[in-house]
């Protein structure tokens, strides 16, 4: 008898030991089911889709971590970044609450604008782009950045509901944003090498090098300096500049 209660646990062993690969073992021994906590999405059309379905979705609650100036200066397409704002304005319409946190270096790119519908807050930075509806779903950037290279479909409730308990911290931390936002009246100081850089014509790369920065630094001085001039485009921003004055 020994034996064979012997043989039932070494085999109780194997199977659990073969089913906790595909699953998490309980107490008891149950296997329980585990699925992916999202679902990776990428690609410009599959990415503008997602987007469109969560406007589309929303009911109640928008939530986000949002930094208008990380697409400035990088090559992404107009139409997409278009397309990107209206699918979130389409949700701020169609959601009862929404609660939009922006870094203040983003804080020139909303110059001679009102802020979106519902409240805005801003803080010193913020840890991830981050988009959150009805605190069902959300949809978080895959290099944490840009949405444009992919985002993550977040529906197990553990983690949405983590991701909506750091926006509350976050919030809890911000300054009220209110009124219209008044534009910087003159170039700050740490961004005019990079406006010269871009003037020259010179590569990332080689300004990067040239002005003794890490090539992300540099990248996000050209989000700030974008983000100054009001503009998503490298080619307008000489023209912006000089029309400021700032040449």
């Amino acid at each position: 008898m020994a034996v064979s209660v012997l043989g039932r646990e070494t085999s109780a062993r194997r199977t659990t030991g073969a089913s906790a690969r595909d699953g998490t073992a309980a107490r008891d021994g149950t296997v329980v089911a585990s699925r992916p906590s999202g679902r990776p999405v990428r690609g410009v059309r599959q990415v503008s889709a997602a987007l469109a379905g969560l406007a589309a979705s929303a009911r109640h609650e928008l939530l986000t971590f949002d930094d208008p100036a990380a697409s400035a200066g990088r090559a992404i397409p107009e139409p997409f970044l278009e397309l990107a704002g209206a699918c979130m304005r389409t949700a701020a319409e169609r959601a009862g609450s929404v609660r939009r946190i922006v870094p203040r270096h983003a804080l020139p790119q909303l110059a001679g604008t009102l802020r979106a519908a519902g409240r805005a807050r801003l803080t010193q930075s913020i840890p991830f782009k981050m988009i959150v509806v009805d605190r069902r779903v959300a949809a978080v950037p895959l290099d944490l950045e840009l949405l444009y290279n992919g985002l993550l479909l977040i529906r197990d409730p553990v983690v949405v509901q983590a991701l909506v308990r750091a926006h509350h911290a976050c919030w809890d931390a911000g300054e009220e944003l209110t009124g219209a936002v008044v534009p910087p009246r003159e170039l700050p100081r740490q961004l005019r090498p990079v406006l010269e850089a871009l003037l020259a014509g010179q590569t990332d790369e080689a300004a990067a090098a040239r002005l003794g920065m890490s090539g992300r630094t540099y990248s996000r001085r050209v989000g700030e300096l974008m983000s100054a001039l009001g503009t998503t485009s490298r080619f307008r921003a000489g023209a912006e500049a000089a029309r400021r004055g700032w040449l």
